[in-house]
Order: structure tokens, then C-alpha cells, then sequence
């Protein structure tokens, strides 16, 4: 399963190029933790102070089960506590949220050609 989300930097240029060196060595116990909840690969891109991340997932895997283990996980704790440092919630997220989960409109499938929604 494919999942999409964004998020926006302060739009500092200092800060966002701190912000691409830390996840140039992200901590181990954080890349541990993620693919420990089913998370079998996980990009993020940068646009301006726009972030979007790609996960791509276990069958199995479960958002709301994926929070609850970064919930009590001092380790994921501290490093998103320190990532809000650089990132700030989009216009219309709720308070305390983070990475918003996009919505596909489109999709171009080459194998039937028809487009998805």
C-alpha cells in the first residue's frame, strides 16, 4: 500500500538546509522504528518549504496502530519533538498535527489504459 503525505518547513532557508543534512543520518532507532510497524520504504521530498512524504507499506501495516507505537516510544518522542524545530503544520491541519495524509486523485494505469481516480 501506497500512502502520501505533506508537510510544510519554516520557511527559513538556514533552517531547512539543517533540516536536509539531519535526515542525511537520520537516528538508527528512528529507521528501526519505522520499519518495525510495516513500513517497507519511505521517501521524503522537498519543494520550496513544502515536504512529501512516500510510504510505501505491508499489507498488514495500520496507521492508527503505527501511532500508538510512536506514542510510547521515547526515541520517536525526542527526534519528533526536535523535528518541530523545522516543520510547521499546513493551513488546515488540526492542532498538533503533523504529516497530512494527501488524497490521489489521479493515477495513469499503462496496463489496461484507463485513468484511476
Amino acid at each position: 500500500m501506497r500512502y502520501c503525505f505533506a508537510l510544510d518547513l519554516i520557511d527559513d532557508d538556514m533552517l531547512i538546509e539543517e533540516y536536509k543534512s539531519v535526515h542525511q543520518s537520520v537516528w538508527p532507532e528512528i529507521s528501526a522504528s519505522i520499519k518495525s510497524t510495516g513500513i517497507e520504504d519511505l521517501e521524503i521530498y522537498l519543494v520550496q518549504n513544502r515536504l512529501f512524504m512516500i510510504m510505501e507499506t505491508r499489507d498488514s501495516f495500520s496507521l492508527v496502530e503505527k501511532e500508538k507505537m510512536d506514542s510510547v516510544n521515547p526515541v520517536v518522542q525526542k527526534w519528533e519533538e526536535q523535528m518541530w524545530k523545522y516543520q510547521k503544520a499546513l493551513p488546515n491541519a488540526e492542532t498538533g498535527e503533523k504529516w497530512m495524509l494527501m488524497e490521489r486523485i489521479f493515477k495513469l494505469d499503462l496496463y489496461n489504459g484507463r485513468n484511476k481516480g
